[in-house]
Parts: C-alpha cells; sequence; structure tokens
C-alpha cells in the first residue's frame, strides 16, 4: 500500500475519540434495531392515509427535527410521493397557507412539545387535514393531538451529556427512509419513475437519454455515395470527425461504413491500391446501427459488445439520419 494510503500511527489520545466514535455508532444502532422491532400496525396505518392523500405530505418540525423533516420530504418527493417541508415558525407568519385541506401532515417533534408546532396544529386539524406526529414521546402534547402518533423513541442518545439529538435524529430519519420506501413499493414506483425525477443525475442519464438526444445529424453527418473514391471518403472522415462514414446510394440508404479501422486494414492489404480504389472495395457491409429512439446507454453497450467506437443512426427504412461516436456519449455523461 502507498505510504499516502498507510493509515497514520495513533496513540492513547487517538485511540480514546475512537472508542467514542464506535460508543456513538454502537448506540445509535441499538435504537434502529429498537425501532425496527417496535414497527407495527400504526406505522401501516401510516402509509395507507399517506398514499390515500390527495395532495401532498407536508413535513414540519423545528431545530435538527427540522432538518430531519426536511430530509424526509426531499426522499419521499423523489421516491414517487409528493412532498414539501414548511417551517413552523414561519407557518404562524403566513406561510400556513401553503399548506391545503387534501394535504396530509408530518410533524416531527422528538420531545412532543415544541411550541411552534402546538401553535399551528389547531390551525390544521380545524382546516381538516390528517395530521401524522413521529416523536420521542407518546403521552406529549403534540402526540395526543394528531390522528396517528409513529413512536421514535430511543433508549439514550449517543452524546454522553444526553443533551445533543443524536440517537434520536439517526431513528426519526430512518423511520422517515422506512415510510418512503415502503410507500414507494406500495405505488409500484419503478427506476424509470425514479430517473425522470432525476434527470441529472447519473440513472436519469442512462434511462431517459435517447440516441436523438445525442447524436449528430443534418450536414454533421459523415456521409458518401457508394461511387465515391476511397479519398474522397478519407476527406468527409476528416471534415467531420467522427472516426468514420457513412456509405449511402442515391436514395441515402445504408449500404455500409468506412472506420479508422478499415483504413488500417486498407494499409496493410498489398492488393489494394489507395489512389484508384473505390469506396465500396473497402467499406464494412452490414455495419451496426442504431435508430434515434432508442436509449443512448443502449448505443454504449452495442459500441462495448462489439468494440467499435461509432454507430449510424438510420430510420426504419435504413436512411441514415444521424451519427455518434464514443466520444458523444462521453460529453452527455451515459458511459
Amino acid at each position: 500500500m502507498p505510504d499516502s494510503l498507510q493509515p497514520p500511527p495513533h496513540d492513547d489520545a487517538d485511540a480514546t475519540v475512537i472508542a467514542a466514535g464506535r460508543r456513538v455508532l454502537e448506540l445509535e444502532a441499538g435504537a434502529l434495531h429498537a425501532l425496527r422491532d417496535r414497527l407495527d400496525a400504526h406505522f401501516a396505518h401510516a402509509c395507507r392515509i399517506m398514499l390515500a392523500c390527495r395532495g401532498r405530505i407536508v413535513t414540519t418540525g423545528m431545530g435538527k427535527s427540522g432538518h430531519v423533516a426536511r430530509k424526509i420530504a426531499a426522499t419521499l418527493a423523489s421516491t414517487g410521493t409528493p412532498a414539501f417541508y414548511v417551517h413552523p415558525g414561519e407557518a404562524s407568519h403566513g406561510d400556513l397557507g401553503m399548506i391545503t385541506d387534501a394535504d396530509v401532515v408530518l410533524a416531527l417533534s422528538h420531545s412532543g412539545e415544541t411550541e411552534e408546532l402546538l401553535t399551528i396544529i389547531p390551525l390544521l386539524k380545524r382546516q381538516g387535514n390528517r395530521l401524522l406526529v413521529m416523536s420521542g414521546n407518546p403521552q406529549s402534547s403534540i402526540a395526543r393531538l394528531a390522528d396517528l402518533h409513529l413512536d421514535a423513541s430511543v433508549p439514550e442518545e449517543a452524546c454522553p451529556l444526553g443533551l445533543a439529538p443524536t440517537s434520536s435524529t439517526t431513528a426519526a430519519l430512518a423511520l422517515g427512509d422506512a415510510l418512503a420506501v415502503a410507500l414507494l413499493e406500495a405505488r409500484g414506483f419503478t427506476r424509470e419513475d425514479f430517473a425522470r425525477s432525476h434527470p441529472s443525475g447519473s440513472l436519469g442519464r442512462r434511462l431517459l437519454l435517447r440516441i436523438g438526444d445525442v447524436m449528430h445529424a443534418g450536414d454533421e453527418v459523415p456521409r458518401v455515395n457508394v461511387q465515391a473514391s476511397l479519398a474522397e471518403a478519407l476527406v468527409e472522415m476528416s471534415r467531420k470527425r467522427l472516426g468514420m462514414t457513412a456509405v449511402v446510394d442515391d436514395h441515402d440508404i445504408l449500404l455500409g461504413v468506412f472506420t479508422d479501422g478499415d483504413l488500417r486494414r486498407a494499409l496493410d492489404d498489398a492488393r489494394i491500391d489507395l489512389r484508384q480504389a473505390r469506396i465500396a472495395e473497402v467499406m464494412t457491409r452490414h455495419p451496426k446501427t442504431i435508430e434515434a429512439d432508442c436509449l443512448a446507454v443502449e448505443a454504449a453497450h452495442l459500441m462495448e459488445e462489439h468494440r467499435i467506437s461509432a454507430l449510424v443512426v438510420v430510420d426504419g427504412e435504413r436512411r441514415v439520419i444521424g451519427a455518434l461516436n464514443i466520444h458523444d456519449l462521453l460529453r452527455a455523461r451515459v458511459v
């Protein structure tokens, strides 16, 4: 292992902080195991309420619970359950108007006594919103006001002072993930659905980007008539810079391709007079092609499988309508 990758030597002080870190992870793992064993019909009921929601899931919470509520909303929204976060302090100063009577509210409060939530909950109840509460105290004021309470209590915080939210925020975050994934499965949410909400992500590009989005078209497509000379084909390849040229008939029907590899093979063949050769003598017949509505990732698979670096794009009648090479796929971050 290179010296730069070797773990640095540690002394007693390092051992102390490592032990502290391990203690935190053990305590939080224990909190999650306890939460798992506690999941019951209340969890299933919460999922049914969220599935039946005609509006959106509105998450809310103060402080660290607010940060967790934001993440839960983001996870729900990206997995097929429309959701957004409302700050409870801002809600009582006008943002309550963002919540309609068709929405389901998911409120997070470890203590269950958060003043800002207690201020807006009666207004939400009066509006007719279903209220789900995630807290660490089933007997708290907010839990008693809820239509359904999810118990996110933990045996102890990982903070040795018992003050900083640590195990409790981990448990709440994991419970939010559990809700999101259970809803995802109940909705039959697919990889394609995920890609549509993540169009700039790697998966989105792989599942949504089409050949027509990345190919060269029109005058950018290298092509020569089957009657052309090899010299004319080389000029066309040099001008269009795709490492190949399509060879077509008078109706633009693809008859073959000529690539850098074909040129190397022609140079090695003593029987071919490069100055006099016609392109039909040296082209590759029946080349691999692809259609414009195929996924760009299919082009990447085709190139890898057949060890080629460019493809001609054709329509249903094998007319040439485009071309692309591996660099186009790299620029599109498909490979």
